[in-house]
């Protein structure tokens, strides 16, 4: 089943997650007219190519031209109108950059992927005892928020009985009055009679008065309940979630229910405000002593009116943080000169707030003793920074307004040097605050939010550190104005961080880290304490240096994630790369299988991320020998893919003919298998090559693999790491006879 088709399925709270995943720069048209073509292409190499970015672009233009001449055949002039305007807007984007849009749609449809896996987990968990309870928590909301709704509206029945009792009161109280000055033809006793009634009429509109007043008090007790459970706790989970799913965890649940609650609350306190107004016309036309309208009246609204202004300032939220285009996986992350977006939303959905709300965005308002520290960095906002939200760009009709083209830009000034201040640059936090202003008839509210605190880098290589940052203090702290957090980082506790870690690969590809590659984490960080998840690790530690090394923990990981990203995604999401495991581990887990089993494991001594095999063969006395390969960084894997690698590797003793020594990968699937799709080309295809009739061109194929050549008392070591060195390969820049080697080989590295 396509892959836009069951996103359609889903409910709205995952729709909604869809929805966030596109703007204006590829809009959610595209993949929904394209979808087939879309999801028939590989972006993900696509991404890596220029030359195929370029085609590919040409090519979805091409597919917008056939989308517009079928809206021509159907006469439908305002999509014709969108298709031209959206291709427009592409050309404008990615005609000198196709790259970057094939990034894009590589990351929406790896999102969308998530999204859907999110949905089939949550499905799978119906049974789960706390999903079970959030579920029931929900519930119990909706009755409450459905409560209030009905009980204004029953209000509403009850003052207009009111309004029509005391009218009838008031036309029978004056007619009564006008017989008294003309009591001709006019009993006593009809007077009397009528006075009764009268009397028994005020009885009741008092009661009615009293039970006005009473029912509005208990529609606003209700509401402050409502608005308890909303404000102190909804939201701030979905904030505490939004701020995990910043940092790569799990998607923050849909805005959707939210904005729903909020609404119909504050719809109902709108009318209760209405209705005080309607009590006070009927107070003005009549009352007496101990009127309960006059006795409550202020009181009512005032809490209506605090209650109201206490829903509309919680529900102005950043529901989309600060974030670059170009790296939509790393939020927070800002490099100065580079656009990034940001989107607001007013969780109190009212349609007389339609174009009426002007945010104004502001950078580091709120810093003032902050920037009194020495060296602390400024910058200025540059682009659009006002917006009026409003329904209309919003695809599901929320209050919302999306800057989608601002920039920063650093104020030079003197002594204004970040190498001065007691923070590096990627642990100085910045935070953007949004201002808005709520004008109603006799009523002023000023509205303000802030972004989660962000690092402004100035340069890309600054963005493993700056991300770094961001990771330790989402993960550590709720609190959205902590500016200061790094002059003294707090510890964080092995499992937090493990989680943590684990989500940097499940972000970025289909598998997380499981417990023992995690464990092996655990202890180049925490040593003899790994097996404690309460082991604390200092932020240095993560992102200072390690064990002495030149390079910290994390820029390791980075590099390591950079590489799988580059040139690895698919063999790690087929689980084929066993990744974090040290060489005790190592020898444990091959020292009994059969010889040529291997495993693929990343280099601890590699801060651009490395990757090698480790094999075992038996000696004469059948113990295990271990060979390692020195690995393989992003330089190699650009030129040979790792497959291509792993299925061409030869070792050569001297004077022997070169073999390659892997035959299974661990625990024992045969190598061909593990790895034959993503050969370059199918291994039945290997023949030996023709020296008598060459290619028409005139030239002998050849094929870039690696061999070590190495003396055989080499090979006789318990562990042997074979490093691919000039000096080891000796002259392997030639072309080995057809009739010793089924293939043309070359250095890797040619002399």
């Amino acid at each position: 089943m396509a892959q836009w088709y069951q996103l359609q399925q889903l409910e709205s709270k995952y729709l909604e997650q869809v929805d966030q995943l596109y703007d204006d720069s590829f809009p959610m048209e595209i993949r929904q007219y394209l979808s087939q073509w879309i999801e028939n292409h590989d972006w993900e190499l696509v991404a890596t190519n220029d030359s195929l970015a370029t085609v590919r672009f040409h090519d979805l233009l091409a597919q917008l031209d056939d989308q517009y001449s079928r809206f021509a055949l159907e006469n439908n002039f305002l999509l014709q109108h969108n298709i031209r305007k959206i291709k427009r807007n592409l050309q404008v984007h990615f005609q000198e950059d196709p790259i970057q849009m094939a990034m894009i749609i590589c990351n929406c449809l790896k999102e969308e992927q998530k999204i859907l896996a999110a949905a089939k987990k949550t499905e799978d968990n119906v049974g789960n005892a706390q999903n079970n309870v959030m579920v029931e928590k929900q519930k119990e909301l909706d009755i409450k928020v459905r409560d209030i709704k009905n009980r204004v509206q029953e209000t509403e029945q009850k003052i207009k009985s009111l309004e029509d009792l005391q009218d009838e009161h008031d036309f029978k109280y004056k007619t009564l009055q006008s017989r008294d000055h003309d009591a001709n033809g006019t009993t006593q006793l009809e007077i009397k009679r009528e006075e009764m009634m009268i009397r028994n009429m005020f009885i009741e509109l008092n009661m009615k008065r009293e039970d006005v007043v009473c029912k509005i008090a208990e529609a606003l007790n209700l509401a402050e309940q409502i608005q308890c459970a909303l404000i102190a706790d909804e939201l701030v989970e979905w904030k505490r979630r939004q701020q995990i799913a910043c940092i790569g965890g799990p998607p923050n649940a849909c805005l959707d229910q939210l904005q729903t609650w909020f609404t119909t609350v504050a719809e109902s306190l709108q009318q209760v405000r209405q209705q005080l107004k309607k009590l006070e016309e009927l107070e003005q036309k009549y009352t007496y002593e101990n009127d309960p309208i006059t006795q409550k009246k202020n009181f009512l609204e005032e809490r209506a009116l605090y209650l109201f202004r206490n829903l509309i300032i919680s529900s102005f939220v950043v529901e989309r943080q600060p974030c670059m285009p170009t790296h939509p996986q790393r939020p927070l992350v800002l490099k100065t000169g580079v656009q990034f977006t940001v989107k607001l939303r007013l969780l109190v959905k009212l349609q007389e707030l339609n174009y009426q709300l002007r945010v104004k965005a502001s950078f580091d308002k709120d810093v003032t003793e902050k920037s009194t520290l020495k060296g602390f960095r400024k910058f200025n906002i540059l682009g659009t920074n006002t917006k009026v939200m409003n329904m209309e760009e919003s695809t599901n009709g929320s209050l919302a307004a999306e800057f989608r083209h601002l920039q920063l830009k650093e104020q030079k000034t003197a002594g204004n040097r970040t190498n001065e201040g007691p923070l590096i640059v990627t642990e100085e936090l910045h935070s953007i605050s949004f201002e808005t202003q709520l004008c109603q008839p006799g009523l002023v509210i000023d509205l303000e939010t802030t972004s989660l605190p962000l690092v402004v880098i100035s340069n890309v290589s600054q963005l493993p550190s700056g991300w770094a940052s961001i990771l330790w203090y989402n993960m550590l702290t709720s609190e959205p104005k902590n500016l200061s957090f790094f002059l003294n980082p707090p510890t964080a506790r092995w499992s937090q961080l493990a989680e943590v870690l684990s989500w940097q690969f499940s972000s970025v590809t289909k598998r997380g880290l499981n417990s023992e590659q995690l464990s092996m984490l655990g202890d180049k960080l925490l040593g003899p304490n790994a097996s404690n998840p309460d082991g604390l690790i200092p932020w240095t530690k993560f992102c200072k240096n390690i064990n002495d090394k030149s390079f910290a923990f994390w820029l390791w990981i980075e590099g390591i994630l950079e590489l799988i990203k580059r040139h690895l995604l698919a063999l790690w999401n087929d689980g084929c790369i066993m990744g974090f495991v040290s060489k005790e581990r190592e020898r444990a887990l091959l020292k009994d299988k059969s010889p040529g089993t291997f495993l693929l494991r990343f280099s601890e001594s590699s801060r651009e991320g490395a990757i090698t095999f480790t094999w075992v063969e038996r000696s004469q006395n059948d113990e295990p020998q271990f060979h390692a390969v020195e690995p393989y960084t992003k330089k190699e894997l650009t030129a040979v893919s790792f497959p291509d690698i792993v299925r061409n590797y030869k070792v050569m003793a001297a004077e022997n003919i070169p073999e390659n020594p892997l035959r299974f990968l661990y625990p024992n699937i045969p190598k061909d298998s593990a790895f034959g799709k993503y050969y370059s080309r199918p291994a039945e295809t290997s023949e030996p090559m023709d020296v008598e009739n060459p290619a028409p061109h005139g030239y002998i194929k050849t094929e870039l693999i690696s061999v070590s050549e190495v003396p055989p008392s080499r090979l006789q070591s318990t562990e042997t790491m074979l490093p691919l060195s000039p000096e080891d390969f000796g002259e392997l820049t030639r072309i080995i006879n057809p009739a010793e080697i089924d293939t043309v080989m070359c250095s890797a590295y040619p002399n």
